[in-house]
């Protein structure tokens, strides 16, 4: 007798080889807790061309646990292919290793048991759990279905550590669960009262840290581990003290350990798979979200998103605060611990990262912890439904020199304008690929048929074909589940609907995806092309003036200044028309219906396209404007000019930003640019002087050339040397300095007089001789002017 359905939402999932067959576990966060699900028995299988049967017998001899079956599948080539079913994965991986000695290739031998288990049923992450025994701990081989609309109240714990400068551990911190504790090695000081808002534990060794710590997940049980640099800084060294304390870190559920990887191409970087709990480092999940931010230190961003960041906020003095909290202050050294802890916990809850990682692993297959992957997402999504229209995939790793263009991007035309609209296509490319049926199988099924009805024609001589394809139905089932997370309220959801589909562009163009192929990508990128030219002709057909386009976006100047009724006005109108356009076009030309949907962007009251510097040039990607909304509030927008780029001082990106607002409200700007330069020569903007740079390798590897941020980086670390503290810089990181008579020196070491000339020369002037020619000005006779005072 069975028990009623659950819902359930998959944490984890691992595998193992086992006498019997690979076994899959899973951890599953229910309505009634967590619960293990264990899927036994399970036979890996791959595919080869069917004539290679009697070579691959060879190899295998009659092996009992390696069976060959014909399938109604084939290759890309058409071959008809065999299934190769195999007891273990590692069985497999050893077989297609020597089945490649000889030549035979085998088709999807790298895709793991639990990933294959899992996408054939086409569950993702929620889902239906049919159970004779549901009540039990561990559920074996129970009945799955896909879920959809259940996601589960987690239980989290923000996790970190503080260490010395050897990387030892002094404490942890945890808050979550309804806890807020911190363990710290030694004993308290005399004179220590104990804290009345957390509970702060002494233990005498680091084994009783490890102890410690091994209890609370025992005895919490968190569903979700969160952190700063949490997997490769906190639990790597929690594991390196463990390591040495000759103990087991036990932080998986039923006090598993945390099972390590190598990243194959990324040195000195792992993973940490954590059964039943899920890892999350904030760093890697608000990239993941396509969250900005010019550092992605804990200071940094909480200070953008929270107004305030971490008790001890100077990096080059904190390790040393952190020894003397230690040595003289534990409950201070406490305190600043848990504070950390807090923050990111406050940083999750205010940009909703836990909501769309749940998302986002629902819409794409992939553990909830994984970074990146949209090569992964498309091959879990697209593989299952291949399958169902008789292909198998592609092998990895094929060989390409070819390269294909890239998006559209319309040559400029530079000047001051009034009343600029942005119209641009809703997920253009996406949107293409739904259109003209753009498919890895559909190419190929579209480029063997004869019959030319068939099939409609793509750039390059491509075509594809109208009946048989996977992508563009997938495409139209995450299109319609955006539109409807948009209409619910769903943000998280509706963002991870849309990075996914845009993402599966790039899988296409990229060498290193099983269906990478020049061909596909040039049939969305010059459609792309066809489609903006397409655009600009009937933009300027009906009377206004396009002067820029880049991808899926058109700047069409409207002649004259609108107020913001008006503009949008004319933007509906261009809109409806583009849009019926298209869907004409689209039906007479390839009897398709169109998906393409131009849309209003942006009206800016007034805009800036500057030229290339030192030409006369239109530039592209670069441009700034004035956008009033309708309550008459005014903002500034920057694209890639220097108020949104990092390696810009403070003095350059608050000169540009007022001199820009000056000259679009039509304000006079002489008296404010001769008052800016003085205030900095007289020395009252030396706060804003200070540059912040990224050193990308180590100090070592710069032997050809020395930029500025590395002599600064390396006369820090020489001075940490001789006087006995850390080094900083070794390994690279980011580096504030300032330049001065003497070049480039670090903030903390700066000995020199400011080189104000520099500044000058290097960060005001660039801005001001790009905008002020325009309004006939010359920056040079407001500085000479100025430079008759000194």
């Amino acid at each position: 007798m069975t028990t009623p359905l659950q819902n359930g939402y998959i944490l984890t999932r691992n595998w193992r080889d086992t006498k019997d067959g690979s076994e899959v576990e899973l951890w599953v966060a229910t309505e009634a807790g967590a619960r293990r699900i264990v899927i036994t028995g399970q036979r890996s299988v791959a595919f080869a061309a069917a004539s290679a049967r009697d070579a691959i017998e060879a190899v295998v001899r009659n092996d009992a646990s390696v069976e060959l079956t014909p399938l109604p599948l084939k290759t890309f080539g058409q071959d008809p292919v065999l299934g190769v079913y195999v007891r273990g994965y590692r069985t497999m991986l050893a077989l297609e290793k020597q089945l490649a000695e000889r030549g035979i290739a085998l088709h999807e031998a790298d895709i793991r048991p639990d990933d294959r288990y899992l996408m054939e049923r086409f569950i993702t992450a929620a889902v239906t759990i049919e159970a004779e025994d549901g009540d039990a701990a561990t559920l074996v081989n129970p009945r799955l279905r896909p879920g959809d609309a259940y996601r589960p109240s987690l239980k989290w714990v923000s996790l970190d550590i503080e260490t010395s400068a050897e990387g030892e551990v002094y404490s942890i911190a945890l808050e979550g669960c309804g806890q807020r504790q911190v363990y710290m090695l030694g004993r308290p000081q005399d004179g220590d009262a104990a804290p009345d808002d957390f509970d702060l534990v002494y233990v005498d060794d680091r084994s009783q840290l490890i102890t410690a710590l091994n209890n609370w997940f025992r005895h919490y049980d968190p569903d979700v581990i969160i952190g700063w640099n949490l997997i490769q800084f906190d639990l790597r060294l929690l594991q390196t003290c463990a390591d040495r304390s000759g103990l087991v870190l036990t932080l998986g559920r039923g006090g598993t350990p945390i099972d390590w990887r190598d990243h194959r191409r990324r040195d000195n970087y792992v993973f940490a798979s954590i059964p039943g709990r899920v890892p999350i480092d904030g760093i890697e999940a608000l990239r993941s979200g396509s969250w900005s931010f010019a550092s992605f230190s804990l200071e940094a961003v909480s200070q953008e998103l929270l107004g305030e960041g971490k008790d001890i906020d100077d990096p080059y003095s904190r390790m040393a605060e952190i020894e003397r909290r230690f040595h003289e202050d534990k409950v201070a050294l406490a305190r600043y611990n848990l504070h950390d802890c807090e923050l990111v916990t406050r940083i999750f809850e205010k940009t909703r990262l836990m909501d769309f990682l749940l998302e986002r692993a629902n819409v794409t297959g992939l553990q909830v912890d994984r970074s990146g992957g949209s090569i992964a997402a498309f091959t879990y999504l697209y593989l299952p439904r291949m399958h169902r229209e008789g292909y198998v995939a592609p092998r990895m790793g094929r060989p390409t020199g070819e390269s294909y263009p890239g998006g559209f991007v319309m040559d400029s035309r530079p000047g001051i304008y009034d009343s600029i609209l942005v119209l641009d296509y809703k997920s253009l490319y996406p949107s293409i690929i739904r259109t003209f049926l753009v498919d890895p199988i559909g190419l190929v099924e579209g480029m063997l048929t004869t019959d030319p009805t068939a099939s409609i024609p793509g750039p390059l001589d491509t075509r594809f074909s109208r009946t048989t394809h996977c992508l563009p139905g997938l495409i139209a089932q995450l299109w319609t589940g955006r539109d409807k997370a948009k209409r619910d309220g769903n943000t998280p959801l509706s963002q991870a609907f849309k990075l996914l589909m845009n993402a599966f562009t790039g899988v296409l163009g990229s060498p290193d995806a099983r269906f990478f192929d020049p061909r596909l990508i040039s049939a969305i990128t010059l459609r792309g092309h066809e489609i903006m030219r397409q655009t600009r002709a009937w933009v300027e057909a009906e009377g206004y003036e396009a002067i820029y386009g880049d991808t899926d976006s058109i700047f069409i100047w409207l002649g004259r200044r609108y107020g913001e009724a008006d503009a949008q006005a004319i933007a509906d109108g261009l809109v409806s028309r583009i849009n019926a356009a298209w869907a004409a076009k689209l039906k007479a030309d390839f009897d398709i219906d169109s998906f393409l949907e131009i849309e209003f962007d942006t009206h800016y009251q007034r805009f800036f396209m500057p030229t290339i510097r030192n030409s006369e040039m239109g530039s592209k990607k670069r441009y700034a404007g004035l956008v009033v909304d309708d309550d008459g509030k005014e903002e500034l927008v920057f694209r890639g000019l220097e108020t949104v780029r990092s390696d810009w001082t403070p003095l350059a990106k608050r000169f540009q930003q007022d001199l820009f607002r000056r000259i679009f409200r039509g304000e006079p700007y002489d008296d404010f640019i001769k008052s800016y330069v003085r205030d900095m020569r007289e020395g009252r903007l030396d706060g804003q002087l200070v540059y912040r740079k990224r050193l990308r390798g180590k100090l070592d590897s710069y032997d050809r050339t020395t930029p500025p941020q590395v002599r600064a980086a390396r006369m820090a670390d020489e001075h940490n040397a001789r006087t006995g503290r850390q080094q900083q810089y070794q390994n690279g990181g980011w580096i504030r300095y300032v330049m001065t008579l003497n070049g480039p020196e670090p903030v903390e070491l700066r000995r020199s007089s400011i080189d104000y000339e520099h500044y000058l020369e290097h960060q005001l002037r660039p801005i001001a001789d790009a905008i002020l020619p325009q309004v006939g000005g010359r920056f040079d006779v407001l500085v000479s002017q100025q430079s008759e005072l000194f």
